[in-house]
């Protein structure tokens, strides 16, 4: 039983990153004692269940129907060891993290810092970009994405929600006024944000959209803070963006009476019904230290109402 389950999880590993190699580097054995494994899992069961061509491994028919319970064999045997652990189980190993820039540098890493202060034996890989990562393929555990998912296979667990804000400089609103409306937002010198080839427009919480027109453009939310506090023109973005602007005088937030537009944070995660207990700390702890409405819109005095 004991190498019936050990050959499971090699074919199951093979078939989550596509790569024998990949899949032994994994499980820390080597490539030909994983090929034998996955052999001895096909000859069991008398079927071919991966295909395995010069440059890629393809599930079979068979591999693929034989996967899904492989999976949940597997799951359930974790989650059988769980409830058998003490209660006071440390936690402790390996973590990857992967979140967007500016938000990560802001509000995630003073929490991963606290995290590993707590336990000790946790090791961390914190990874920072804007792009999406693959956590199957990349070996993340958990991952914070900002705003509307695209359908996946992963869970995302609401951390908290935020509010899009339309913010200028002291300076600017005294030159050209303040908009009474979102609709004369049209009338001045907007900083877009770019997003792959298009900027794209601005939505309003009650669901009518704005195109903005002004001077600049970026694919970067702190650049457009920083041209906004210059004096260049009104921006629209995410509270964590322009909170410390806002506090400090250096923006102004416009247009509060109008219904906001509102950002989910979530946390992704591979699907199982038995999450590592470093994942859910991980999470616990930021969702009680952001809280909803956040922090970051509590220390502005934003009301809770906005975030109906």
């Amino acid at each position: 039983m004991k190498h019936q389950i050990e050959h499971i999880a090699a074919f199951v590993k093979v078939a989550e990153l596509g790569s024998y190699t990949r899949a032994a580097e994994a499980l820390d054995i080597s490539r030909t004692r994983l090929s034998r494994q996955v052999m001895a899992l096909e000859e069991t069961l008398g079927v071919r269940l991966l295909q395995r061509t010069t440059r890629r491994i393809h599930l079979t028919t068979e591999g693929e129907r034989y996967l899904a319970h492989a999976q949940a064999i597997l799951a359930a045997l974790d989650e059988a060891a769980s409830d058998v652990s003490s209660t006071t189980q440390q936690i402790q190993g390996d973590m990857r993290i992967n979140a967007p820039m500016s938000f990560g540098v802001r509000y995630l890493a003073p929490l991963v810092a606290r995290f590993m202060v707590e336990h000790p034996k946790l090791q961390v890989r914190l990874d920072l970009n804007d792009r999406r990562v693959d956590l199957v393929e990349e070996g993340y555990d958990v991952a914070i994405r900002i705003g509307q998912l695209a359908d996946s296979t992963l869970v995302a667990r609401r951390i908290t929600r935020c509010r899009m804000l339309f913010c200028a400089s002291p300076d600017y609103l005294k030159r050209y006024g303040t908009p009474a409306t979102a609709k004369a937002l049209a009338d001045h010198r907007c900083l877009r944000y770019r997003s792959g080839q298009t900027s794209g427009e601005w939505m309003l919480g009650d669901g009518t959209s704005v195109i903005p027109r002004g001077p600049l453009e970026s694919n970067n939310g702190d650049v457009l803070t920083h041209m906004a506090e210059a004096g260049l023109g009104i921006a629209q973005q995410p509270s964590f963006l322009v909170t410390e602007s806002i506090l400090a005088g250096r923006l102004v937030p416009i247009l509060l009476d109008q219904p906001p537009t509102m950002l989910d944070i979530n946390a992704l995660y591979i699907a199982r019904r038995y999450l590592p207990a470093k994942v859910e700390g991980f999470i616990e702890l930021l969702r009680a230290t952001w809280g909803e409405p956040p922090c970051w819109e509590e220390a502005m005095g934003l009301s809770r109402m906005a975030q109906q």
